[in-house]
């Protein structure tokens, strides 16, 4: 069963979802692979410290994040990936890992990748590995309220920098 507290608000403002059970699955493509999602559909939630104070940020599961993109377009000098340990506690009855998307029902301020804006669904972990939540984007959008973002990311198939190219 998904979070129960997730469950009980959605219900509450009664969105329509969908709650998937699957093989445990500990990366977004074994996710989609269980669930057999697309993978454009499934978000991961990444806790960030920023500036002392735990953040969530929710972006394309196959994207990565820019650091110090991230930085600069959230205006601060200090914003790290935080240690599972420190937040842990603050998503009671979610396995580490599989932390649902919804950073305002665990007092988190909620950043959100533009490009998922455009999605028509998305899929994220329910509290566990083996249970998955997929619901409209729009929904989200509208319980969450996050902070849209642009910059800060870097789609998989987004050219390397020149710095970083071989040179033959």
């Amino acid at each position: 069963m998904p979070v129960q507290q997730l469950k009980e608000f959605l219900d509450s403002q009664a969105v329509n979802y969908t709650c998937l059970s699957h093989s445990p699955a500990f990366t977004a493509q074994e996710l989609s692979q269980h669930a057999g999602l697309g993978s454009g559909e499934v978000v991961k939630t990444v806790i960030i410290e920023l500036d002392g104070k735990m953040a969530m940020v929710v972006m394309p599961a196959t994207w990565r994040i820019r650091w110090d993109q991230l930085s600069r377009v959230l205006d601060t000098d200090f914003v790290q990936l935080a240690d599972e340990d420190e937040f842990k506690d603050r998503f009671p009855n979610c396995e580490v890992g599989a932390m649902p998307p919804f950073g305002n029902l665990f007092g988190m301020t909620v950043y959100c990748c533009e490009a998922l804006t455009t999605q028509p669904q998305l899929a994220f972990p329910a509290g566990s590995h083996g249970e998955s939540m997929r619901m409209a984007t729009r929904d989200f959008l509208r319980l969450v309220s996050p902070m849209v973002i642009n910059k800060g990311f870097k789609r998989p198939d987004a050219p390397c920098p020149a710095w970083l190219r071989k040179v033959s």
